[in-house]
């Protein structure tokens, strides 16, 4: 498996779109409001890599996952982790989770950031085995109720 960068040559948006949405499905009937990933297009999701560090997971020629990462204010934000359903389970969010660290002190960022609903009680668990700590309970905009938490590791030089 090889993690690649999207740069300007890749031209693979509508796979990778269908990846995402794959790998979000299984949250359809689960969360509220629905999930952002519903409202990507081929050209949003373009964008979304132009501005912001993205980065495949390749299996031969098959894309297995993705991750888009956004610097901040003393972190990187990672979205849109996404593994292929038939790709589960065997270390590919581990490997971008990787990547992510490294971009992180590449850009000597001292910690990761991550967002994830309220009702995914097992993302929780997997992020935690990963290292994250939850630091924050968010609702959102229309919600009174929290909808997301947030979650940060720090990373070490």
């Amino acid at each position: 498996m090889n993690i690649v960068r999207i740069d300007e040559d890749f031209q693979r948006w509508d796979e990778l779109l269908a990846l995402i949405l794959s790998s979000f499905a299984y949250m359809n009937d689960r969360i509220d409001p629905p999930s952002s990933a519903s409202n990507l297009t081929r050209a949003t999701l373009a964008d979304k890599a132009r501005v912001e560090i993205a980065y495949v997971a390749m299996e031969g020629e098959t894309l297995s996952g993705c991750v888009f990462l956004r610097p901040e204010e003393g972190c990187l934000y990672i979205g849109k982790l996404a593994i292929a359903p038939v790709s589960q389970g065997r270390g590919i969010g581990r490997r971008l989770l990787a990547v992510a660290e490294q971009t992180a002190r590449d850009r000597a960022l001292p910690s990761l950031r991550l967002e994830t609903r309220i009702e995914l009680v097992e993302n929780h668990d997997v992020f935690a085995r990963w290292g994250f700590e939850k630091t924050a309970e968010n609702a959102h905009p229309g919600f009174t109720r929290t909808t997301s938490i947030e979650m940060r590791k720090a990373i070490s030089a």
